[in-house]
């Protein structure tokens, strides 16, 4: 399917449709463990504006584990969050999956898979390749690859509204984790996971403000419009008419 394709399928099937975005550990080598920590997931339901949360400190409160005790239990708190987030996943019917880059090992849904392996010793729940959408990819091919500069969160952030109050970029979400603020990073990962939907109905109006214009995009997106197929439609009713009539008036000569 064409990107155009796309976007209209998932409008179509927006009661299927959630957004989804997690925060982990610093993605280099300086972790404790091989695979970086997953600290936090949000997922936000598009028709319901449900915002289902999974996060190592409301876990470690379930446990009633002090904040000061959680870097001892680790294990067992990124254990009960994976087994929550996946137990809310198998009980989805057919769910499709708004994400940003979240495409490899290093981040995204294997990473997430990786990570639940590693703690329960069991395969995590498929979430099937065919169900995952990646706005930021969607967005390059509307817009082209060279509209914005990179970083094109941050950047496309500024253009469309500001960056939102509590998001946290780079260093900022590491320090948070070593300061172990889980609450700012969980409202981070929300405020991110909100910022993706926005974007999501920015998109499918291609109201995305962008640093440059891809003009064939803009002059598909106008030629797509059903007033101009409408009076394409006539112009093209018109050419036959005329052709017809021409025609006609050369046979009865």
């Amino acid at each position: 399917m064409s990107t155009n394709e796309i976007l209209k399928y998932l409008e179509k099937n927006e009661e299927r449709l959630f957004v989804i975005h997690y925060s982990c550990e610093n993605l280099n080598d300086n972790n404790q463990n091989y695979s970086p920590r997953i600290t936090s997931i949000a997922v936000i339901h598009l028709k319901s504006y449900t915002t289902h949360s999974f996060s190592l400190h409301l876990i470690a409160e379930e446990l009633d584990i002090k904040r000061d005790d959680i870097t001892s239990k680790y294990n067992d708190i990124e254990k009960q969050m994976l087994e929550k987030f996946y137990d809310f996943v198998k009980n989805l019917q057919n769910p499709l999956w708004l994400h940003w880059n979240m495409s490899n090992i290093n981040f995204g849904f294997e990473a997430i898979a990786h990570r639940y392996k590693v703690l329960t010793k069991k395969d995590a729940p498929t979430i099937q390749d065919t169900s995952k959408y990646n706005l930021s990819w969607m967005i390059l091919q509307i817009y082209g690859k060279d509209c914005v500069d990179n970083p094109r969160m941050p950047n496309l952030m500024d253009l469309n509204g500001g960056r939102p109050r509590d998001v946290l970029l780079g260093e900022d979400e590491v320090k948070a984790f070593q300061n172990q603020e889980y609450i700012k990073l969980h409202k981070s990962t929300m405020s991110k996971a909100n910022w993706f939907e926005s974007m999501y109905y920015k998109l499918q109006k291609r109201k995305i403000k962008t640093t440059r214009t891809n003009w064939m995009n803009r002059l598909n997106t106008f030629l797509e419009h059903p007033y101009i197929k409408l009076v394409g439609f006539f112009a093209v009713l018109f050419t036959v008419i005329q052709f017809c009539i021409y025609i006609i008036e050369k046979v009865s000569k």
